[in-house]
């Protein structure tokens, strides 16, 4: 079956991909007697909707009807792998949703999501976003031939699975013995038949929100609080790093495996999360858009207009504009069907692939010196096209300005960088990459402004993409996918 390249909004060439977040995840729980019984799975699927943006590859639900659980999954968007009919077999109180991209394991059916064992007692569906890294580890407890997949995903199912079998099927029990153990970032969302579980890595690295469904009688558990907002869910806070939590007819249930060492992931705030999403109870909008106004004072420009790289890059211009005095406009017009393609193009018209995406306003922005807004540059390719295509419309010039600073290096804990060799930043100096990409400027905002406009501690953030630090040891040189097979990246 065909599968999806995973690429994101103004990501245009195969070789230059925006960056990808491993995976979105959303549970949900109803009291049995509950009139959202049969609607369950369809809160799960609106739910994957909202966060289908961090994984395009694959999507996948299983539910509970509390004597069995049954899991549907396979390649493709959201949209293309549920209809009604899909749905309506799907029937239960409890349920388990996730959409991915692989940045560990191969694109495959067999490594879609949630992933399933049998236990004592029943089973065990998981979904996981992070990385860990410490895979090899955790799969030689397991006994030959146990998995079936290559994520690290399935190791951890088969040894919660097995755990629990030992631990007369308890997934609580399992989870005390075997999370403590596991390396890296993971936001878990898993069941057996009568029970919602969740927890988190002791860093806390990827968010996971706590939702109620007041009405219902429910909870929630997600990625981004969007998906609480598009299933009516309200917000009742974020699930605390290494926090385990179960979900029954007796409540929510709390408790810590590991001591909290909060490094929540900065480029959440950048790119990753969607706009309309809270993290750490303040909107990624206002940040993207504090990100802006702290870009046009670190860097200003003589220009006539401010125009963002549609749509990430939109928050940040506005910021730009509103600190510049630089009017906002729109100079790029975005295809808004483009998104996952089984077709790609051949070497001799890749070079007007970026079209197929995004398009120039030339009566807005010729003669015109422009400001463009972008959230970031990993390779350069993408960058280097736009600042061409907007010349060859008449721009007198093109100042880059981006709200991030130079991606210098690759992330081990979920988000597909390439190596370090393969970032552009890793390479180049600012100067240089100016040069590359043929800007007539180029700035980045500083570590520090991104910071303060996140309004979290330093200490209380991951920021290893940009500084090199990395709060979970990793060796390098296994660029953080320590798969059991090599992965696509």
């Amino acid at each position: 079956m065909p599968h999806g390249d995973g690429r994101l909004s103004h990501d245009i060439d195969p070789l230059d991909r925006s960056p990808q977040d491993a995976c979105g995840v959303f549970g949900v729980w109803v009291r049995p007697d509950s009139a959202a019984r049969a609607e369950v799975s369809k809160l799960a699927y609106y739910g994957l909707y909202a966060l289908q943006h961090r994984g395009q590859e694959s999507a996948g639900i299983a539910v509970s009807d509390g004597s069995r659980i049954v899991v549907f999954k396979d390649m493709g968007l959201v949209s293309q792998v549920f209809d009604e009919s899909v749905l309506n077999t799907l029937r239960g109180h409890i349920a388990v949703g996730h959409c991915r991209y692989s940045t560990t394991g191969s694109p495959t059916w067999e490594n879609a999501q949630p992933t399933f064992r049998s236990t004592e007692a029943g089973g065990l569906a998981l979904a996981h976003n992070g990385n860990l890294i410490n895979t090899p580890e955790l799969a030689a407890r397991l006994e030959p031939g146990v998995l079936t997949a290559t994520t690290d995903t399935e190791v951890l199912t088969a040894l919660l699975a097995a755990h629990g079998t030992a631990a007369d099927g308890d997934p609580l029990a399992a989870a005390r013995q075997i999370l403590p153990d596991a390396r890296g970032a993971y936001s878990l969302v898993f069941m057996d038949e009568q029970t919602l579980y969740a927890a988190r890595d002791p860093e806390g690295v990827r968010p996971l929100v706590l939702g109620r469904l007041e009405d219902l009688g429910g909870w929630v558990v997600a990625s981004e609080t969007a998906a609480l907002d598009i299933v009516g869910a309200a917000f009742v806070r974020e699930i605390e790093p290494g926090e385990l939590v179960a979900i029954d007819g007796q409540g929510v249930r709390s408790e810590r495996f590991a001591e909290p060492r909060p490094k929540g992931c900065l480029f959440e705030y950048v790119y990753l999360a969607r706009p309309d999403t809270a993290i750490a109870g303040r909107s990624v909008q206002a940040t993207r858009v504090e990100v802006g106004r702290r870009l046009a004072r670190e860097h200003p420009a003589e220009a006539d207009l401010v125009i963002p790289t549609p749509e990430s890059g939109t928050p940040a211009a506005i910021g730009y504009a509103e600190a510049s005095g630089i009017p906002y406009g729109q100079g790029l017009v975005k295809n808004s069907y483009v998104g996952r393609t089984f077709i790609q193009p051949s070497q001799t018209i890749r070079q007007l692939g970026i079209r197929l995406k995004l398009n120039p306003l030339r009566e807005a922005i010729a003669g015109k010196r422009l400001v463009v807004v972008d959230d970031s540059i990993v390779r350069g390719n993408t960058q280097r096209a736009i600042v061409a295509m907007l010349r060859d419309a008449g721009a007198a010039e093109v100042h880059v300005r981006i709200s991030s600073p130079p991606v210098a290096w690759p992330c081990f804990y979920g988000i597909d960088f390439a190596t370090r060799a393969e970032l552009i930043a890793g390479n180049l100096s600012v100067e240089e990459i100016r040069d590359s990409i043929g800007a007539d400027s180029l700035g980045y905002i500083s570590l520090d402004a991104l910071i303060a406009a996140s309004r979290v501690p330093k200490d209380r953030l991951c920021r290893a993409c940009f500084d090199g630090i990395y709060p979970i040891p990793v060796d390098e040189g296994a660029r953080g996918k320590h798969l059991l097979e090599p992965s696509r990246s």
